[in-house]
Formats: C-alpha cells, sequence, structure tokens
C-alpha cells in the first residue's frame, strides 16, 4: 500500500511541472503543446515552419520546368521550327507560318508565277525543252529464233481483211460455247492467235476460236501492228 501512495505523489509532481496549454491553445485540434508552439510560430514568421512559395495562377515555375529538362527541349523545338513562343489554343489564333517546306510547289498558283515568270523566259524553257525531244526511229521486228511459234506480227500485216470481216469458211455448228470454253484457256489473245496458226489457222479452226472466220482468233486485233508501221513510214517521209 505504501508502494502504491509514492507512485502516485510521483505522478502528481511530474504533472506539476509540465507546461499548460495556454486557453487560446484548447479546442483548436491540436494534440500536443508542439504542435501547437509549430503552428504559433508560423503564424508570428519566426520561420519555424517552410514559407510555401509563391507560384501565379495557372503557370508552372520556371525553375520546376528546368530541373525536369522542358525548358531545353522548348529551346530545341524553337530552333528547329523557327517558332519562338507557343500556340494558343484558340479559335482567333491564326495557324503558324509554314517556314522552309520546300516540299510544296506552287506551279498551280498563278500569282506566284506570274512573280518570277515572264512570256520571254516561258518561250524560252519551252525551247530549252523542244531541243531535248528526241524521236527514236523504230527498227526492224527482230528475227525469231527457235521453235518459237507463227510470227504473229508478220501475220497481221500481211492479213488481207480487217478485223470482223469474214474470209474464211467455219463450220456454222461450232458454237458460241465452243468458242468461249477455249478461248479462255488461253493467258492472252495473242497466244491464242499463236496457237490457232500453229494447228492449221486461218484456213482451219479445229478448236472453233475464230467462228466469224476473219482468220483472228478470240478477238485478236492486227490493228496495233499495222498503225505502229504506219506510223513508222510516216516519221521516215517527213
Amino acid at each position: 500500500m505504501k508502494k502504491f501512495l509514492m507512485m502516485g505523489a510521483a505522478a502528481l509532481a511530474l504533472a506539476a511541472c509540465d507546461t499548460a496549454v495556454p486557453d487560446s491553445g484548447r479546442g483548436v485540434g491540436f494534440d500536443d503543446y508542439t504542435a501547437y508552439e509549430l503552428e504559433r510560430a508560423a503564424a508570428e514568421g519566426r520561420g519555424a515552419l517552410p514559407a510555401a512559395p509563391t507560384v501565379s495562377e495557372g503557370a508552372i515555375p520556371s525553375s520546376d520546368l528546368a530541373s525536369a529538362g522542358i525548358g531545353a527541349q522548348i529551346d530545341e523545338v524553337a530552333a528547329a521550327t523557327g517558332r519562338t513562343q507557343g500556340i494558343d489554343a484558340s479559335p482567333t489564333n491564326a495557324a503558324p507560318a509554314v517556314i522552309n517546306n520546300s516540299g510544296i510547289s506552287d506551279e498551280q498558283d498563278f500569282d506566284a508565277v506570274a512573280g518570277r515568270e515572264s512570256i520571254e523566259s516561258d518561250a524560252e524553257r519551252l525551247s530549252r525543252m523542244a531541243d531535248q525531244y528526241q524521236i527514236v526511229d523504230p527498227g526492224a521486228v527482230p528475227t525469231r529464233h527457235g521453235d518459237a511459234g507463227p510470227n504473229i506480227v508478220e501475220y497481221a500485216l500481211n492479213a488481207p481483211n480487217a478485223k470482223g470481216q469474214e474470209w474464211y469458211s467455219r463450220f456454222v455448228m461450232s458454237g458460241q460455247g465452243r468458242f468461249q470454253r477455249n478461248c479462255a484457256k488461253y493467258a492472252s489473245p495473242d497466244e491464242a492467235q499463236r496457237d490457232f496458226l500453229s494447228r492449221g489457222g486461218p484456213e482451219r479452226d479445229p478448236k472453233g476460236i475464230d467462228p466469224d472466220g476473219d482468220g483472228f482468233a478470240c478477238g485478236w486485233d492486227p490493228e496495233p501492228f499495222r498503225a505502229a508501221v504506219r506510223a513508222a513510214q510516216q516519221e521516215a517521209g517527213n
């Protein structure tokens, strides 16, 4: 019992030595006197608490940008594009000018061309283009070697009739269906005409691929070859 009385007396002595919390610090949410002193020191401006940095509304401090390396990136972009400031997202803000863009031609812009060209310079340019124009004389058709099949170019130039003009008799029972099926087996009209001639054409048509009897199988047309020869003869005559 005596032991408990001594412990109680010691506790009362310690409580008497502790500094009491002023009335101004009571009931404002502080758990102890230390928290109260820190808040009071900050309020009186004695530097006990660090002051918050002053930042303008809506802006990021330049020191924060520099520490993140953003300022250097902005300088690099400005050097590359020639732009010295950012672009505001505003409907009234004009679009930025394109600088040093050599990939866009202004040949279709009359004002731009008229500013640097004249009738004389345009005539000089046309003259230079005409001097560079070259006419290649057509040569003879190369001779085929080996088993290349009939020469369809020679046949086109020597055939006595035009495409669609009946020249040879045909079996009336050949039929359009047979004509379409057999012509579908060839990769091109030239191939069909070459095979047609190798099988006895134009007099004979064992596969029924020349039902109209003009001597041209599967719609093959000799006119392109004939036109090329006429053009060559006309150039030679000039």
